[in-house]
Protein backbone atom coordinates (compact mmCIF):
# COMPACT_ATOMS: atom_id res chain seq x y z
CA UNK A 1 0.00 0.00 0.00
CA UNK A 2 2.82 2.37 0.88
CA UNK A 3 4.52 1.64 -2.45
CA UNK A 4 1.29 2.32 -4.39
CA UNK A 5 0.64 5.60 -2.58
CA UNK A 6 4.26 6.64 -3.01
CA UNK A 7 4.25 5.85 -6.74
CA UNK A 8 0.97 7.74 -7.21
CA UNK A 9 2.29 10.75 -5.29
CA UNK A 10 5.53 10.85 -7.27
CA UNK A 11 3.65 10.55 -10.57
CA UNK A 12 1.33 13.39 -9.56
CA UNK A 13 4.19 15.65 -8.51
CA UNK A 14 6.18 14.91 -11.66
CA UNK A 15 3.13 15.57 -13.84
CA UNK A 16 2.36 18.81 -12.02
CA UNK A 17 5.95 20.00 -12.36
CA UNK A 18 5.96 19.11 -16.08
CA UNK A 19 2.68 20.96 -16.62
CA UNK A 20 3.86 24.16 -14.95
CA UNK A 21 7.24 23.96 -16.70
CA UNK A 22 5.47 23.68 -20.06
CA UNK A 23 3.20 26.61 -19.19
CA UNK A 24 6.23 28.70 -18.18
CA UNK A 25 7.95 27.92 -21.48
CA UNK A 26 4.82 28.82 -23.46
CA UNK A 27 4.37 32.12 -21.60
CA UNK A 28 8.06 32.96 -21.97
CA UNK A 29 7.85 32.22 -25.69
CA UNK A 30 4.76 34.42 -26.04
CA UNK A 31 6.58 37.24 -24.22
CA UNK A 32 9.65 37.13 -26.47
CA UNK A 33 7.43 36.96 -29.54
CA UNK A 34 5.35 40.00 -28.66
CA UNK A 35 6.36 42.22 -25.75
CA UNK A 36 10.12 41.62 -25.84
CA UNK A 37 10.72 42.96 -29.39
CA UNK A 38 8.46 45.96 -28.70
CA UNK A 39 10.65 46.87 -25.72
CA UNK A 40 13.74 46.88 -27.87
CA UNK A 41 14.99 43.47 -26.72
CA UNK A 42 15.69 42.50 -30.33
CA UNK A 43 14.70 39.62 -32.58
CA UNK A 44 17.04 37.09 -34.21
CA UNK A 45 15.70 37.47 -37.73
CA UNK A 46 18.58 35.72 -39.48
CA UNK A 47 18.37 32.74 -37.14
CA UNK A 48 14.62 32.50 -37.83
CA UNK A 49 15.29 32.45 -41.57
CA UNK A 50 17.88 29.70 -41.08
CA UNK A 51 15.35 27.63 -39.13
CA UNK A 52 12.75 28.24 -41.84
CA UNK A 53 15.16 26.83 -44.41
CA UNK A 54 16.11 23.87 -42.21
CA UNK A 55 12.53 22.96 -41.32
CA UNK A 56 10.80 23.90 -44.56
CA UNK A 57 13.02 23.84 -47.62
CA UNK A 58 15.17 20.92 -46.48
CA UNK A 59 12.05 18.88 -45.70
CA UNK A 60 10.54 19.31 -49.15
CA UNK A 61 12.22 16.32 -50.88
CA UNK A 62 11.03 13.69 -48.39
CA UNK A 63 7.59 15.30 -47.95
CA UNK A 64 7.00 15.54 -51.68
CA UNK A 65 8.15 11.98 -52.28
CA UNK A 66 5.96 10.50 -49.54
CA UNK A 67 2.87 12.55 -50.46
CA UNK A 68 3.29 11.72 -54.15
CA UNK A 69 3.36 8.00 -53.36
CA UNK A 70 0.41 8.32 -50.95
CA UNK A 71 -1.62 10.08 -53.63
CA UNK A 72 -0.88 7.27 -56.06
CA UNK A 73 -1.79 4.62 -53.47
CA UNK A 74 -5.00 6.43 -52.54
CA UNK A 75 -6.03 6.68 -56.20
CA UNK A 76 -5.43 2.97 -56.83
CA UNK A 77 -7.21 1.84 -53.67
CA UNK A 78 -10.20 4.14 -54.15
CA UNK A 79 -10.52 3.18 -57.83
CA UNK A 80 -10.61 -0.49 -56.85
CA UNK A 81 -13.40 0.10 -54.35
CA UNK A 82 -15.44 2.63 -56.34
CA UNK A 83 -15.35 0.65 -59.57
CA UNK A 84 -17.47 -2.01 -57.89
CA UNK A 85 -20.26 0.56 -57.55
CA UNK A 86 -19.73 2.03 -61.00
CA UNK A 87 -18.59 5.42 -59.68
CA UNK A 88 -14.87 5.34 -60.44
CA UNK A 89 -15.25 8.88 -61.79
CA UNK A 90 -15.29 10.02 -58.14
CA UNK A 91 -11.62 9.11 -57.67
CA UNK A 92 -10.41 12.73 -58.30
CA UNK A 93 -12.87 14.07 -55.75
CA UNK A 94 -11.86 11.54 -53.11
CA UNK A 95 -8.12 12.06 -53.59
CA UNK A 96 -8.37 15.86 -53.56
CA UNK A 97 -10.60 16.09 -50.48
CA UNK A 98 -8.67 13.46 -48.51
CA UNK A 99 -5.36 15.13 -49.32
CA UNK A 100 -6.50 18.65 -48.44
CA UNK A 101 -8.46 17.80 -45.31
CA UNK A 102 -6.49 15.02 -43.68
CA UNK A 103 -3.64 13.10 -45.24
CA UNK A 104 -1.30 15.85 -46.43
CA UNK A 105 -1.40 17.97 -43.23
CA UNK A 106 -1.11 14.88 -41.03
CA UNK A 107 1.70 13.19 -42.97
CA UNK A 108 3.65 16.43 -43.38
CA UNK A 109 3.46 17.14 -39.65
CA UNK A 110 4.55 13.61 -38.73
CA UNK A 111 7.51 13.73 -41.13
CA UNK A 112 8.65 17.13 -39.86
CA UNK A 113 8.18 16.02 -36.25
CA UNK A 114 10.45 13.06 -36.87
CA UNK A 115 12.96 15.10 -38.84
CA UNK A 116 13.05 18.57 -37.25
CA UNK A 117 11.31 18.16 -33.89
CA UNK A 118 13.79 15.49 -32.88
CA UNK A 119 16.63 17.72 -34.08
CA UNK A 120 15.39 20.52 -31.80
CA UNK A 121 15.43 18.18 -28.83
CA UNK A 122 18.87 16.79 -29.65
CA UNK A 123 20.37 20.25 -30.17
CA UNK A 124 19.02 21.83 -26.99
CA UNK A 125 19.57 18.63 -25.00
CA UNK A 126 23.21 18.51 -26.04
CA UNK A 127 23.59 22.15 -25.03
CA UNK A 128 21.96 21.33 -21.70
CA UNK A 129 24.28 18.46 -20.79
CA UNK A 130 27.36 20.38 -21.97
CA UNK A 131 26.28 23.37 -19.84
CA UNK A 132 26.10 25.71 -22.84
CA UNK A 133 22.66 26.91 -21.76
CA UNK A 134 24.08 27.82 -18.35
CA UNK A 135 26.82 29.71 -20.17
CA UNK A 136 24.19 31.66 -22.13
CA UNK A 137 22.48 32.68 -18.91
CA UNK A 138 25.80 33.75 -17.39
CA UNK A 139 26.41 35.95 -20.44
CA UNK A 140 23.00 37.56 -19.94
CA UNK A 141 21.33 35.84 -22.91
CA UNK A 142 17.84 34.49 -22.39
CA UNK A 143 17.69 30.86 -23.63
CA UNK A 144 14.11 31.24 -24.83
CA UNK A 145 14.91 34.30 -26.92
CA UNK A 146 18.18 32.87 -28.20
CA UNK A 147 17.13 29.25 -28.88
CA UNK A 148 13.34 28.90 -28.94
CA UNK A 149 12.03 31.96 -30.77
CA UNK A 150 13.92 31.42 -34.06
CA UNK A 151 12.78 27.78 -34.11
CA UNK A 152 9.21 28.75 -33.30
CA UNK A 153 8.97 31.41 -36.00
CA UNK A 154 10.74 29.31 -38.62
CA UNK A 155 8.62 26.22 -37.91
CA UNK A 156 5.31 28.09 -37.75
CA UNK A 157 5.96 29.66 -41.14
CA UNK A 158 7.48 26.60 -42.79
CA UNK A 159 5.03 23.83 -41.89
CA UNK A 160 1.90 25.41 -43.49
CA UNK A 161 3.84 26.14 -46.69
CA UNK A 162 5.25 22.62 -46.88
CA UNK A 163 1.77 21.26 -46.13
CA UNK A 164 0.25 23.09 -49.09
CA UNK A 165 3.02 21.83 -51.37
CA UNK A 166 2.50 18.32 -50.02
CA UNK A 167 -1.25 18.60 -50.64
CA UNK A 168 -0.85 19.44 -54.30
CA UNK A 169 1.88 16.82 -54.67
CA UNK A 170 -0.50 14.20 -53.29
CA UNK A 171 -3.18 15.31 -55.74
CA UNK A 172 -0.53 15.08 -58.47
CA UNK A 173 0.21 11.49 -57.45
CA UNK A 174 -3.47 10.63 -57.84
CA UNK A 175 -3.55 12.46 -61.16
CA UNK A 176 -0.60 10.51 -62.56
CA UNK A 177 -2.08 7.15 -61.60
CA UNK A 178 -5.60 8.03 -62.76
CA UNK A 179 -4.53 9.31 -66.15
CA UNK A 180 -1.91 6.66 -66.89
CA UNK A 181 -3.15 3.52 -65.13
CA UNK A 182 -6.90 4.10 -64.86
CA UNK A 183 -7.31 5.83 -68.20
CA UNK A 184 -9.15 8.91 -66.97
CA UNK A 185 -9.08 12.12 -68.98
CA UNK A 186 -6.56 14.66 -67.62
CA UNK A 187 -8.77 17.72 -68.12
CA UNK A 188 -11.76 16.04 -66.47
CA UNK A 189 -9.57 14.93 -63.54
CA UNK A 190 -8.29 18.48 -62.94
CA UNK A 191 -11.80 19.95 -63.19
CA UNK A 192 -13.26 17.33 -60.85
CA UNK A 193 -10.52 17.93 -58.28
CA UNK A 194 -11.01 21.70 -58.39
CA UNK A 195 -14.79 21.39 -58.10
CA UNK A 196 -14.53 19.00 -55.14
CA UNK A 197 -12.44 21.38 -53.01
CA UNK A 198 -13.96 24.25 -51.06
CA UNK A 199 -12.56 27.09 -48.99
CA UNK A 200 -13.60 25.15 -45.90
CA UNK A 201 -11.28 22.31 -46.91
CA UNK A 202 -8.44 24.75 -47.51
CA UNK A 203 -9.03 26.52 -44.18
CA UNK A 204 -9.16 23.19 -42.36
CA UNK A 205 -5.85 21.98 -43.76
CA UNK A 206 -4.10 25.30 -43.24
CA UNK A 207 -5.38 25.77 -39.68
CA UNK A 208 -4.33 22.27 -38.73
CA UNK A 209 -0.84 22.79 -40.12
CA UNK A 210 -0.30 25.95 -38.05
CA UNK A 211 -1.21 24.19 -34.81
CA UNK A 212 0.79 21.13 -35.81
CA UNK A 213 3.80 23.42 -36.27
CA UNK A 214 3.36 24.89 -32.79
CA UNK A 215 3.17 21.40 -31.29
CA UNK A 216 6.28 20.21 -33.15
CA UNK A 217 8.36 23.18 -32.04
CA UNK A 218 7.20 23.45 -28.44
CA UNK A 219 7.42 19.73 -27.71
CA UNK A 220 10.86 19.56 -29.33
CA UNK A 221 12.36 22.42 -27.33
CA UNK A 222 10.58 21.45 -24.11
CA UNK A 223 11.98 17.92 -24.22
CA UNK A 224 15.38 19.40 -24.98
CA UNK A 225 15.31 21.53 -21.83
CA UNK A 226 14.34 18.42 -19.84
CA UNK A 227 17.44 16.44 -20.82
CA UNK A 228 19.57 15.10 -17.99
CA UNK A 229 22.30 12.50 -17.68
CA UNK A 230 24.48 12.93 -20.74
CA UNK A 231 24.16 11.26 -24.14
CA UNK A 232 21.74 8.62 -22.87
CA UNK A 233 19.39 11.33 -21.65
CA UNK A 234 19.55 13.07 -25.03
CA UNK A 235 18.53 9.85 -26.78
CA UNK A 236 15.63 9.18 -24.42
CA UNK A 237 14.21 12.69 -24.66
CA UNK A 238 14.61 12.73 -28.44
CA UNK A 239 12.54 9.55 -28.69
CA UNK A 240 10.02 10.98 -26.23
CA UNK A 241 9.82 14.18 -28.28
CA UNK A 242 8.84 12.33 -31.46
CA UNK A 243 6.31 10.09 -29.72
CA UNK A 244 4.70 12.99 -27.84
CA UNK A 245 4.56 15.16 -30.96
CA UNK A 246 2.90 12.47 -33.04
CA UNK A 247 0.36 11.74 -30.29
CA UNK A 248 -0.56 15.42 -29.92
CA UNK A 249 -0.70 15.90 -33.70
CA UNK A 250 -3.18 13.03 -34.09
CA UNK A 251 -5.18 14.29 -31.11
CA UNK A 252 -5.36 17.79 -32.60
CA UNK A 253 -6.36 16.29 -35.93
CA UNK A 254 -9.33 14.60 -34.26
CA UNK A 255 -10.33 17.86 -32.55
CA UNK A 256 -10.17 19.95 -35.73
CA UNK A 257 -11.98 17.32 -37.78
CA UNK A 258 -14.78 17.39 -35.20
CA UNK A 259 -14.90 21.20 -35.17
CA UNK A 260 -14.94 21.56 -38.95
CA UNK A 261 -17.01 18.60 -40.10
CA UNK A 262 -18.99 17.11 -37.21
CA UNK A 263 -22.16 18.93 -38.32
CA UNK A 264 -21.57 18.59 -42.06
Amino acid sequence: MTAIVGYTGRAFLVSTHAFFSACTLILDTAYWLTIGPLRGRGFRFRAAVEQFVLVGFNSLPIVMLITLLLGAILAMQSAHQLSGFGVSYLVPDLVAVAAMRELAPLMTAILIAGRSGSAFTAEIGTMRVSEEIDALEVMGLNPTKYLVIPKFVGTTLAVPMVTMIGTFTMILGGFLISTSYLGQDAAIYIKSSADALTMKDFANGLTKSVFFAIVICMVGVYRGFQVEGGAEGVGKKTTSSVVTSIFLIVLLDVVFTYLFFSKS
